[in-house]
């Protein structure tokens, strides 16, 4: 009888280190899992929320999430139409849910901040394009692999055309 008590606590013991040990594993995984999260997930799960973009220089943008890309976030706000933010412009952002969504497909996923204003200079959308301490007017004609050609819609006498640097992009607002 002690032998068998003696095994039945030892067994006992054993099976609370392995519950230990797994749920152990388990809070790693979880850290590991989190640690691997980017901004871009959490916002294509957010998409349909209102949020606060907070943009380097201390602009904020206000409103809902339209749509989001590992390299852009269009939110469309009360004042200004639509807003398309540079993520590499966010400083941060209010609101977001607190889970991810699933990764992207191939396609998603490669649709950069490029393909965005090439659909505006498609459309021949007349924006505004903060620079930080300046804003530009006008109509993306076309678009590199780094930056935008802007022409101003002003009058004709004074028409000037901006190369902008996607670095340099705060926000692209519809006008």
């Amino acid at each position: 009888m002690r032998w068998e008590a003696l095994f039945a606590d030892m067994e006992a013991q054993l099976a609370a280190g392995r519950l230990a040990d797994v749920r152990a594993d388990v809070a790693e995984l979880a850290r590991a899992e989190r640690a691997s999260v980017t901004l871009a997930a959490r916002a294509r799960a957010s998409v349909g929320r209102q949020v606060r973009v907070l943009v380097a220089g201390g602009d904020t943008v206000t409103g809902v999430l339209v749509d989001a890309a590992p390299e852009w976030l269009l939110l469309a706000t009360p004042a200004s139409g639509r807003a398309l933010v540079p993520t590499a412009a966010v400083a941060g952002v209010g609101g977001l849910a607190g889970h991810a969504a699933p990764a992207q497909g191939a396609v998603e996923s490669r649709l950069g901040l490029a393909h965005a204003l090439r659909a505006l200079a498609r459309d021949r959308a007349v924006v505004r394009v903060d620079v930080g301490a300046t804003e530009l007017v006008g109509r993306v004609d076309r678009v590199g692999a780094d930056h935008l050609d802007l022409s101003d819609v002003g009058d004709a006498s004074g028409r000037e055309s901006w190369a902008v640097a996607f670095a340099g992009v705060r926000v692209v607002r519809s006008r």
